[in-house]
């Protein structure tokens, strides 16, 4: 036994029913305030003197709550009990079915764990949308999906045919299988089954909610984010990270419900402890209000029988891996291994049959519980609160997999299983329609119709639901960032300047102003973006209590309640989080925000790609800002610091439109673009931008090349009409300075023309390609179309030479769309280096030499130029031929 977990024998039981009895008398004479008091003070006394004390941070095992402190239920419990078999049901029937004509299956044991809760919390407490309140939020746990479908269907909002295609949606009839709003728009809000995600993305949401609030964009409502997680995935990291960010904020507009059903996918969360215990410590700890409902009504009377405290120290006792096992097992089996230990015990439930025993229900199970678990949560103020609700995964599957290892992937069961669920949950189905497992609802006319409509009528608008309606912004011209499409002259600067500038402008703009939300994880200064604290301010909750240390400087480190910037700390997960939250404002709040999320580039989605494509499943609207972008701009910082590959792993997402721009002018015309896309046309995307650190001169923009920039390339530079033989050279980013370089040294030291094209989105080119690929697939006897890439070099001779900061693969998404013509990618393939930007680039081989090199490469492979130009190159550049591969490194 856990030593931790015992009961400390007492040694003088009199001495402490002494102090029992002075506390109690503080306590119905001057009440707990008091009583509290002078428990602290005896504490402080003990720490002064000795200094080692530590306190408990976990209650005993038996539930927050007690009976005497129970409100009681509003509801007819009988006719929620019946809607609630009718739920339970379908969604077995659900998945049953599915797995019985397509055999795509589907979980059962999650939701049977917690119907209860989601139960009690749809009739008495979710409020959803109205003309006049915006609606909770509530992030459902993602295996749970079946019986918030079946709940659905019973609202009218789900036929029978949906139903009947669940996991088949490649038609559009279908249902998905987990919560999608990518896929079912209408219906989920928030994406939740990569476990971890949910947690995270729900505390942002609640912290992005009072942003909203304090900044007077919306009324403070009393709104609520519940968020229903499961007790396996708290052991995620970024769950961890919401319980802290949580606690700190003191955000008591969230509640989470963790599903302590003690099984994950395989087996026991902590079979050798116990996990409620741990979270509680967790969560108490972070600074949240901690319920905890383990133990069902029929429990109480036990407890309130148990004067030695023995009931309790078999409780604590026990370990989850024990109360798994009695949950698989039966009446009689519990009474000789849990009751059994003592025979104290065993003489306190001798009027209690076998059956009785395994009666006695888990708190998650109790309504009575639940609901007084979710009233005391709605009423705690100045903390979030956790509901730590302990219930069996698979309950009410008897045998088919009821407390057993298997049964999250359980995905059929027997003919007698579907018998007894039947027989358990009193529905009725006759014998001879088991087979077809028939989906449920009351008539239309009966009283448990009229009761399930009226509780959501009294609630508002159905939960989950998810809309879209909001008015288009009015956004500013191209013109308005004027200095952006202007020669700088002699005066250098980088992209990440020229971001912060086009900001600036946007933050001043009367109508948008306001709904910038500019985020960083904590490189402000690092981007350049210090004159904005003073500017618009950092939000904090409490403002700024403190005096900073550079307060006497122009650009002093400024917290307001009111502030502009959420600066998320050294937590790029974070960051994301609260970028979701904003860039899905439009739906959950009614208000379209703009949120710039700006990050160090090898940090962004190489770390959070799970949120990433979070995100787009939740159809976030907004930009990301990947800053010191590129293998080899980022001076002397080295492998874990340079990028040159997020836009590979940027183009994995569909919805993600991603550009890699060179010049300040590129960047203004990509970002209106991108905001007319998604907050005037209202396009389900987002962008993703990267930015230099480099400094250097930007000329003006050209005339007519808006359309290239956009679309990917465009000519940017020219090469002599008359001169011969030719390339065509295309560069993005850092490195199409270098390609231009290289153009210069292939006329002057080889007399080789070279048109020079800016490359701001392979990504986007491709995606045009397969575009025009398919539809020449499907439409054979039509006119075959060409793409954009090929319509570009449709008159410009030459083979093709692609060079980026970024791995090799990046360029070749355009390789197939180059058609008849030699084709070289050059890029950062290896891992990063620590060195100078020219040595950087020689060392990955995409410096200007190297790109001379491989275009009399490819002239030369074409029979157009000799060899001997080749080595010619190499001995003119002193270009080593034996050094080592980078890529190999």
């Amino acid at each position: 036994m856990n030593s931790n977990n015992a009961v400390r024998h007492d040694n003088d039981p009199q001495e402490t029913r002494e102090w029992l009895e002075s506390i109690e008398s503080v306590l119905s004479t001057e009440g707990r305030p008091r009583a509290h008091y002078l428990i602290d003070q005896l504490l402080d006394f003990d720490v002064a003197r000795h200094g080692d004390f530590h306190g408990r941070v976990t209650t005993p095992y038996v539930n927050t709550i007690p009976v005497d402190r129970q409100l009681p239920y509003p509801g007819n419990l009988a006719i929620e009990r019946r809607l609630n078999a009718f739920i339970r049901w379908n969604a077995m029937a659900m998945v049953l079915r599915a797995g019985k004509h397509s055999g795509v299956g589907g979980h059962i044991a999650t939701y049977a764990s917690a119907a209860v809760l989601y139960d009690v919390g749809f009739d008495h407490f979710f409020r959803g949308r109205t003309d006049s309140f915006d609606g909770d939020l509530v992030y459902i746990q993602g295996h749970s999906s079946p019986g918030i479908y079946g709940r659905a269907y019973l609202e009218g909002r789900i036929s029978e045919a949906q139903l009947d295609n669940f996991r088949r949606e490649a038609d559009g009839k279908g249902l998905s299988s987990y919560p999608h709003p990518r896929l079912m728009p209408d219906f989920w809000q928030f994406p939740t089954v990569s476990m971890g995600l949910g947690p995270i993305t729900a505390a942002y949401q609640a912290r992005f909610m009072r942003y909203l609030e304090l900044r007077g964009l919306k009324q403070h409502q009393g709104r609520k984010v519940w968020a229903f997680l499961g007790d396996g995935e708290m052991d995620q990291p970024e769950s961890l990270a919401a319980i802290s960010l949580a606690g700190r904020e003191k955000l008591d507009n969230l509640i989470f419900v963790v599903n302590c059903n003690l099984q994950r996918l395989d087996g026991p969360v902590r079979g050798n402890a116990k996990v409620i215990q741990e979270f509680e410590s967790l969560y108490r700890a972070a600074g949240w209000n901690v319920i905890k409902v383990i133990w069902g009504s029929g429990w109480d009377a036990l407890l309130d029988k148990d004067q030695s405290g023995l009931l309790r120290q078999r409780m604590m006792e026990c370990v989850d891996g024990d109360y798994q096992n009695y949950k698989s097992q039966n009446g009689a089996y519990v009474r000789e291994h849990f009751f059994g230990k003592y025979p104290e015990l065993l003489a306190l439930v001798a009027d209690l049959s076998d059956n009785d025993i395994w009666k006695l229900s888990r708190g998650g199970h109790d309504p009575d519980k639940v609901y007084n678990a979710y009233a005391a949560a709605v009423r705690h103020n100045s903390q979030p609160t956790v509901i730590l609700a302990k219930t069996v995964k698979g309950f009410g599957m008897g045998e088919a997999g009821e407390g057993q290892n298997i049964n999250h992937q359980l995905k059929k069961m027997g003919a007698e299983a579907v018998k007894a669920f039947r027989d358990r949950f009193g529905l009725d189905v006759a014998d001879d329609q088991l087979a077809d497992i028939p989906y449920l609802k009351p008539d239309a006319d009966s009283e448990e119709a009229r009761y399930f409509a009226a509780r959501r009528q009294s609630l508002g608008g159905y939960i989950p639901s998810r809309s879209g309606a909001v008015e288009p912004l009015r956004i500013p011209e191209l013109d308005a960032f004027s200095t952006q499409l202007k020669d700088t002259g002699e005066r250098s600067i980088s992209t990440t300047m020229a971001f912060v500038r086009i900001l600036g402008t946007l933050l001043k703009d009367p109508n948008i102003g306001k709904l910038i939300v500019p985020i960083v994880p904590d490189e402000s200064r690092t981007f350049g973006m210090e004159s904005l604290f003073r500017q618009i301010g950092i939000h904090s909750a409490v403002g700024q209590l403190y005096t900073p240390q550079d307060a006497s400087q122009l650009s002093y480190y400024k917290e307001s309640k009111d502030g502009q910037i959420m600066q998320e700390g050294l937590n790029e997960s974070g960051a994301i989080s609260s970028w979701i939250a904003a860039s899905t404002s439009y739906s959950n709040h009614g208000l379209m925000t703009v949120p710039f999320y700006i990050f160090y580039s090898m940090f962004g989605f190489q770390r959070v790609g799970d949120l990433a494509w979070a995100a787009a499943d939740a159809r976030a609207r907004g930009f990301l800002l990947g800053a010191t972008a590129g293998r080899t701009t980022l001076m002397g910082e080295g492998l874990q610091h340079d990028d040159g590959h997020s836009h590979v792993l940027s183009s994995v997402i569909p919805c993600c439109v991603s550009y890699d721009p060179t010049f300040a002018f590129e960047l203004a015309v990509i970002i209106r673009e991108g905001m007319r896309r998604m907050y005037v046309e209202q396009e389900d995307i987002y962008y993703y931008i990267t930015l230099l650190n480099e400094n250097y001169p930007h000329p003006a923009m050209p005339n007519g090349v808006e359309e290239g920039i956009l679309k990917g390339m465009y000519r940017l530079k020219p090469g002599e009409e008359t001169q011969q033989p030719r390339v065509q050279l295309m560069g993005s980013g850092s490195i199409l300075r270098e390609v231009i370089a290289a153009a210069d040294l292939l006329r002057d030291d080889f007399d080789i023309a070279s048109d020079v094209w800016s490359v701001t989105s392979l990504t986007e080119l491709r995606r045009d390609g397969h575009k025009v690929e398919r539809w020449n697939l499907l439409h054979p006897e039509s006119e075959p179309r060409i793409s954009y890439v090929e319509q570009c070099l449709s008159g410009h001779a030459g083979p093709v030479v692609v060079t980026t900061d970024y791995m090799k693969i990046f360029a070749d998404q355009i390789r197939p769309f180059v058609s008849g013509r030699r084709f070289v990618a050059l890029g950062t393939d290896g891992f990063g280096q620590s060195d100078t930007r020219e040595a950087l680039r020689e060392f990955f081989e995409v410096d200007r030499h190297f790109i001379v090199l491989a275009a009399l490469k490819a002239l030369a492979d074409d029979g157009v130029i000799s060899r001997s130009r080749i080595a010619e190159a190499i001995g003119r550049y002193g270009i080593n031929v034996d050094k080592s591969n980078p890529a190999a490194v």
